[in-house]
């Protein structure tokens, strides 16, 4: 009589804590990142009442007799089924598309969230701001000039430096792919009629940048070499309409040197329009027989500097790249058809302050200056699990690293099943309102049906009690 009174009261215990879970998945319903939690039921102890036994010559077997002693919780897991995600347009909020956790950190301890709803506190560092907590990453590097994120390396906190300066670059390569117009006048050999040589005359200019990211205007004037079908003299000069000199030299040797200092090279095409060769004054040629990249040095006078210790002007050196040789593609050529300065381009540029940043896929955090630069600042760190279902709630829509979930792996979003960051979205909770509604009426009846156990139960007992009246 007393099992079924002890039945039912684990069965509305149990239900009751379904009831709880229930509750918690329907109160987090809006909830940024959150994941569902399920009970699942098992029977508990038996009591034998008659043990089985074995068939013989004489009579068949006997099962066991056993009454059950209510049940219990099995388990609660967390389902951790993708989210919708939410369009946010807010630069630092964060999504995960696919598996993994963003990794954040107070002082030495970790916690894992999928809740990517981030903001920049004063010192420019991410953080989750309903707890301050510092989300981890990679801090990118400058190594030898060139800007590297080692994702091999511990992770550590994220901050953005808005506000920060961008030293200026001084222009080291300039990329003429511009057309000559084959169709410009011939120049016989031995004219010096300067109106004949005017109008097979073309001009470019492209504004190039010192050590102090000053700027300089570089002009190539390209002239039809008298008597030739397929070559050009190039006279190239920086700053051409300044008061004082900058000294432009033009040559493959170091520092631009060639002939004399001479200003002008000589560039050659085939009967196809393609680029073939480039040669300084000095005879010294690029690409030709030796293919490749045809390239011609430059150098000039930097004004407004103090002199080297030997007394010589600062002197900055650059290279023209006019493509490959047999190339059509980023390379100088020789077409009828108006001659351009389209796809002409330079490295060098102004000192700037860092005024915004992005977020790609990856979790790259890529920050755009105001000279018009960009450059990675940092990376965010995606962990997985081997066992997400074994972590440990934290609070604060944050997860634990417990004895079943195995270790954080962490690394670069798109690596070893890591998904991808989307900016400007936030994941929302994966609770399913229906389907807890209709969980809410299974467990409640679940409830009710075990109170009508102890209650039939006690009424039994009420009827043995009346016996000795």
């Amino acid at each position: 009589m007393m099992r079924s009174l002890f039945s039912g009261v684990s069965g509305l215990q149990n239900h009751q804590t379904r009831m709880d879970v229930v509750g918690n998945n329907i109160a987090n319903v809006n909830t940024t990142g959150f994941k569902r939690g399920r009970v699942n039921f098992q029977d508990m102890l038996y009591q034998q009442l008659g043990g089985a036994a074995r068939p013989n010559e004489d009579i068949g077997g006997v099962n066991p007799k056993e009454v059950g002693l209510g049940m219990t919780v099995a388990s609660i897991d967390t389902i951790f089924l993708q989210g919708s995600l939410q369009s946010t347009g807010n630069q630092t909020d964060v999504a995960i598309q696919g598996e993994g956790f963003f990794v954040l950190a107070k002082g030495e301890n970790k916690v894992y969230t999928r809740a990517g709803a981030f903001s920049l506190d004063r010192d420019g560092t991410l953080v989750n701001p309903s707890n301050g907590m510092k989300v981890q990453g990679w801090m990118a590097e400058n190594i030898n000039g060139t800007t590297l994120i080692e994702v091999s390396r511990d992770v550590g906190d994220l901050a953005i430096p808005i506000g920060s300066k961008d030293p200026a670059r001084e222009t080291s390569r300039i990329l003429f792919a511009c057309n000559l117009d084959k169709r410009l006048p011939f120049i016989p050999e031995g004219t010096t009629d300067e109106a004949v040589i005017r109008a097979a005359t073309w001009n470019t200019q492209i504004e190039i940048f010192d050590s102090f990211g000053s700027r300089h205007i570089l002009q190539a004037q390209f002239t039809r070499v008298p008597g030739t079908a397929n070559s050009w003299s190039v006279n190239v000069a920086v700053d051409p309409q300044a008061e004082t000199a900058t000294n432009t030299a033009v040559g493959l040797g170091e520092g631009g040197t060639a002939a004399g200092g001479a200003t002008t090279f000589t560039v050659n095409f085939n009967n196809e329009g393609m680029i073939t060769s480039a040669v300084d004054a000095a005879g010294n040629e690029s690409g030709g027989a030796n293919a490749g990249t045809v390239v011609m040095n430059v150098a000039y006078d930097v004004p407004f500097t103090d002199p080297d210790a030997d007394g010589n002007p600062v002197r900055q050196q650059f290279t023209l790249d006019m493509g490959e040789v047999g190339s059509t593609i980023r390379a100088l050529t020789q077409y009828s058809k108006d001659s351009s300065s389209k796809a002409v381009e330079q490295d060098g540029y102004t000192m700037g302050f860092l005024e915004n940043f992005k977020i790609d896929r990856s979790g790259e955090i890529t920050g755009i200056y105001s000279n018009g630069s960009r450059r990675a600042i940092g990376q965010i760190a995606l962990a997985t699990f081997a066992n997400p279902g074994g972590l440990e709630k934290n609070g604060d829509t944050a997860f634990l690293v417990s004895n079943n979930s195995g270790a954080a792996n962490i690394g670069p979003s798109g690596v070893a099943g890591k998904g991808a960051i989307i900016a400007g979205t936030l994941e929302m909770s994966n609770v399913d309102l229906s389907d807890q509604f209709v969980d809410m009426i299974v467990t409640q009846r679940g409830f009710q049906a075990n109170s009508r156990t102890i209650q039939t139960a006690d009424q039994l007992l009420q009827e043995v009690l009346t016996l000795k009246r």
